[in-house]
């Protein structure tokens, strides 16, 4: 790979279309065009799985707060990496998973800056009184579109198609129970059985077409649903989406509404909350990079945007668990936030 690829591809991804806070089209991330068959989505400018990795290695030789690990391999055998920064194994720790469905890439991209970020003077001192562990791009084939059943109706074009599933047609977030894909076992052999996590969020993308109060949302978040969680672990969970919530939804260019997610313990958010007593939230960001249903899809007028709301989401609940604020979190907002709709399309 060429010195400076990846760079290029994360800055080629930031930059693309994004645009002043004080413009027009503030809401970029909510007011974003949808795909709608009216613009090529290019997935040549999107972090490839070899750039990842090298980043992440050149990283951890940057560093001296963080290391890499390898958890195991995918279906395919391509390393799955978590990166590390274990400071004091008596502070909270938090888990940021992103890319349990290939086609869900902006959270990646927004996981990778942060973690540059964290070798810098902006986030100077926070990882001293939190834990932090990154498992970004976790359906590595997927994510590669290097998988065993046709891809031929998706719609990006590029280097790759991207898809939800993992290798082998089958969708990881619904593998939480019986553990059977090697991505799956991998991130509860050697992540959530290894470490004393306190919370995780687990970020996705929806489709192109929720809104909650009439705007369409930028993401939308939800806490663990199912009757098995115990009460002090949704208070947690109630508590993290709380600070997302007031990072995000402040910015004037943000806007978040109440996912509608099933309680089946199948799914990230709610099995790891009862299996290991972690807090859990789920952050879906709006549309996806690819997908054979063309309104799941956004245009990538919006990509700075989404990128850059990840990055808030990260840094804004470390800040929060490694100052303490986290505790104080007024959770009442989450009776009075919208269940987010599906905009009726033309």
């Amino acid at each position: 790979m060429k010195k400076g690829a990846l760079t290029l591809s994360l800055a080629g991804a930031l930059a693309l279309s994004a645009v002043p806070l004080n413009s027009s089209v503030v809401e970029a991330v909510g007011n974003g065009p949808g795909y709608g068959g009216n613009e090529t989505v290019n997935t040549s400018i999107l972090t490839t799985y070899s750039e990842m990795a090298d980043f992440l290695q050149k990283q951890e030789a940057k560093q001296e707060n963080m290391e890499l690990e390898v958890i195991g391999q995918s279906v395919k055998g391509r390393d799955l990496y978590v990166a590390k920064y274990m400071s004091n194994p008596e502070n909270p720790t938090i888990l940021f998973l992103t890319q349990q469905h290939g086609n869900e890439q902006l959270t990646t991209e927004g996981a990778l800056e942060f973690i540059k970020h964290l070798g810098t003077g902006k986030m100077k001192g926070v990882t001293d009184n939190v834990n932090i562990l990154v498992v970004p791009m976790l359906n590595a084939d997927g994510a590669m579109g290097d998988v065993d059943f046709s891809l031929e109706d998706y719609v990006a074009s590029g280097d790759r198609n991207l898809t939800r599933y993992n290798a082998v047609g089958v969708d990881l977030n619904r593998d939480h129970i019986t553990k059977i894909q090697p991505e799956t076992k991998a991130l509860h052999t050697n992540v959530m059985s290894k470490y004393d996590i306190d919370y995780m969020i687990d970020l996705h993308h929806q489709g192109a077409n929720s809104e909650r109060d009439g705007e369409l949302v930028s993401g939308s978040i939800l806490y663990p649903t199912t009757p098995n969680v115990d009460p002090e672990v949704l208070e947690g969970s109630k508590k993290l989406g709380a600070v997302v919530f007031d990072a995000v939804d402040s910015t004037g260019w943000g806007h978040l509404g109440k996912y509608r997610g099933g309680d089946a313990e199948t799914i990230s958010r709610n099995g790891i909350a009862v299996e290991y007593g972690i807090s859990t939230l789920l952050f879906e960001m709006r549309g996806m990079s690819d997908h054979e249903y063309e309104p799941y899809v956004l245009g990538q007028k919006s990509n700075g945007y989404l990128i850059k709301q990840t990055v808030t989401t990260l840094e804004s609940t470390v800040r929060a668990i490694a100052d303490g604020s986290i505790d104080t979190q007024d959770t009442s907002f989450w009776d009075t936030l919208a269940f987010q709709q599906t905009r009726e399309t033309e």
